[in-house]
């Protein structure tokens, strides 16, 4: 079984949006939703199941379980435009069964179906049809039961950090040279800008491995520090930073809940993955474009219900196991 501990790139800070979004709204109450989240952007997608490629398998899976899709693009603050691809792209699953909160990063160049486009690199179903493309891509790739997303802008990370007082990270003597301000190893309180810089070190060390274990480092870092904080003062500074770097399909009430949900079930555990695994799938160039092929795309789907709903033997639909023959 692979590791539990592997992301995308940018993945921290989706998920450190979308955390802090639905935790902040209980920090602050529906008051304060409206006061400071009101001018966030908000798209209505369809939440009909055949029209999300959503199976009547997928539809009853357990309602403790909610996935919700998470997409990251790199661009101007408030620039939401459809064509462009997004940079990451994560299903946050809230179990309130098990008391958790999951993660699963989807590689961006991993080759699928999209639906009335054929097959391509999953991260292109964003440019081709913004995010009601992208879920329908997951979900029928995937055998998912994905309904809402959110969008987060990259350009909050730095100033996310500093919100909450920077993060602490243990820093390499090889890692000092590229970080601004850091002239020591060992324990660090991080600003924005050095977490930031600390994340994206690619060179040094084990190469793109380490990087991901840096970007866990500061990801892990982050949430626990929102999960335990319940300082006011903090939150309202985090709401003010999310709100013009977010767009969302959840309404008032879908982000209550979920914010509701997540104290009322004592939520403290954060699990991640990534697909697809190492094991089935093989990265190469095919007509010159690089793509991510999954090997076996019943066999990572199988791993990904596994992961989500902890109950073992999921069995693959037919749309899954036809796509997976065409890859």
């Amino acid at each position: 079984m692979a590791t539990k501990k592997k992301e995308r790139s940018t993945g921290k800070k989706v998920l450190i949006g979308f955390l802090a979004l639905i935790l902040l709204i209980s920090a602050g109450g529906i008051y304060l939703f409206d006061k400071y989240l009101g001018d966030m952007s908000r798209v209505d997608i369809s939440k009909n199941d055949e029209e999300l490629n959503i199976s009547p398998e997928s539809s009853k899976k357990d309602d403790k379980i909610i996935n919700i899709a998470l997409f990251g693009i790199d661009t101007r603050a408030n620039d939401y435009d459809s064509a462009t691809r997004s940079d990451t792209i994560m299903i946050a699953s809230l179990d309130k069964q098990h008391k958790k909160i999951k993660l699963t990063s989807i590689m961006r160049d991993t080759y699928v179906n999209i639906p009335d486009r054929g097959y391509d690199k999953i991260n292109h179903s964003y440019a081709f049809g913004g995010p009601e493309l992208a879920i329908k891509t997951i979900n029928k790739n995937f055998d998912m039961n994905i309904k809402n997303y959110v969008t987060v802008n990259f350009s909050a990370m730095a100033k996310i950090v500093d919100a909450i007082g920077g993060v602490e990270i243990d820093v390499k003597d090889y890692e000092i040279r590229h970080l601004p301000g850091v002239n020591s190893t060992g324990l660090q309180n991080l600003s924005g800008d050095q977490a930031v810089s600390y994340s994206r070190i690619r060179y040094s060390g084990d190469g793109d491995y380490e990087r991901t274990q840096r970007q866990r480092k500061v990801l892990e870092n982050v949430i626990y520090k929102v999960l335990d904080s319940k300082s006011l003062t903090q939150a309202l500074a985090l709401i003010e930073t999310l709100t013009p770097n977010v767009e969302t399909s959840l309404s008032t009430v879908d982000m209550v809940g979920l914010a509701t949900d997540v104290f009322s079930s004592n939520i403290k555990t954060l699990e991640n993955t990534r697909l697809p695994l190492d094991e089935y799938s093989k990265g190469g160039t095919w007509n010159g474009v690089y793509y991510l092929k999954p090997n076996s795309l019943v066999d990572n789907v199988k791993y990904l219900h596994e992961f989500i709903y902890e109950d073992g033997g999921y069995q693959a639909s037919g749309i899954v196991n036809e796509i997976s023959d065409g890859i």
